[in-house]
């Protein structure tokens, strides 16, 4: 019995979670060591494109990129698009262990969360329409109403670069990720549209020739790569453990909404579905809410103690003691 194709995008979409959950720590790892030897990422620095360990976080997050793309091949955007979600749950894991930025038990709940809001969002989603070529969706993206979705997402995106980045943006997760979300929901009808073409053409149909097809790469191309920019930057100024699932809501929010007005997703479901829908993106954004809230919170230090650090190779903790020792000859007087 072979595989049915929305299981193949299951799979690939899973994969694809996996390794850009993975690229997380592996560029912030990356940035880390880079800020550390030269001018950070979050300020304009580029020092990090030397860095080895941030470019295995790139290629790790093009390889799941590639299977996310392959994956809106062989199954629809409302079924491929919740499943990052599962990118969360690997950034914070990986970042509990290995950068050390603590995910509270309320962190975890907030992870599941995020995982039911996905979970009901696609057992209710719509069927997707089927398409026969390029010049249908370039009728799709052209009609008044999409349009001025791009209108309104383009004004934004001009908005947060030229006022708000240089007033709020190393103290605002939602400046950075802002601009990469809104950019990423066209970069996903553009991924559809050429996911399309490339799966038309293997049939024996080619699209290779319609100019749209080529609008909709160029549009892809200059989208990621405003996308990876601010990416990188949310990564050297922001906890990884918030980056992941604050950018996961807002992108999947944002794609979502766009792909129901360009392709109608919604037009022919019952208000139940329509609700349902709804509920999960509730669902969602109440666990990166609960994510937010449990950011780096540190158990205060017990009253009375005081923990002394002396040149970094001696420590000292007193606990109801009158008279603390130095024990570095640097600090006394000759």
């Amino acid at each position: 019995m072979g595989v049915t194709e929305n299981t193949k995008g299951l799979i690939l979409a899973m994969a694809s979670s996996a390794f850009i959950g993975s690229s997380f720590i592996l560029k912030k790892k990356g940035l880390k060591r880079a800020g550390a030897a030269g001018t950070r990422a979050g300020v304009g620095g580029y020092t990090y494109l030397l860095e080895p360990l941030w470019w295995a976080g790139m290629i790790t997050m093009i390889v799941g990129e590639v299977a996310n793309f392959v994956a809106y091949v062989y199954a629809p955007a409302v079924l491929v698009t919740p499943l990052g979600a599962l990118s969360i749950i690997v950034s914070a894991v990986l970042a509990h262990f290995l950068l050390k930025e603590r995910l509270q038990k309320m962190g975890i709940v907030g992870c599941v969360t995020c995982i039911v809001g996905s979970v009901v969002i696609v057992i209710h989603a719509p069927q997707e329409h089927a398409l026969n070529s390029v010049q249908e969706i370039w009728t799709l993206a052209t009609q008044p109403a999409f349009l001025i979705y791009v209108a309104a997402t383009l004004s934004l995106v001009l908005a947060l670069i030229v006022h708000f980045e240089p007033r709020y943006g190393l103290t605002n997760i939602l400046v950075y990720l802002g601009i990469c979300s809104l950019m990423g929901s066209l970069t996903v009808v553009s991924i559809k549209a050429i996911g399309i073409a490339i799966k038309l053409t293997l049939e024996g149909v080619s699209q290779i020739a319609y100019p749209q097809t080529w609008f909709f790469l160029t549009v892809a191309v200059i989208c990621v790569v405003t996308q990876l920019n601010y990416l990188n930057k949310a990564l050297d100024t922001f906890s990884a453990t918030l980056v992941a699932p604050v950018y996961y809501v807002m992108f999947t929010t944002l794609t979502i909404i766009a792909s129901v007005i360009m392709f109608k997703d919604w037009s022919g479901q019952n208000a139940s579905s329509i609700a349902s829908e709804i509920c999960g993106f509730i669902t969602v954004l109440s666990g990166t809410i609960i994510l937010h809230a449990t950011r780096d919170q540190e158990p205060p230090p017990p009253q009375g103690t005081v923990t002394w650090y002396i040149s970094g190779d001696s420590m000292k903790a007193s606990e109801n003691e009158d008279l603390i020792a130095l024990r570095n000859s640097d600090f006394l007087e000759p």
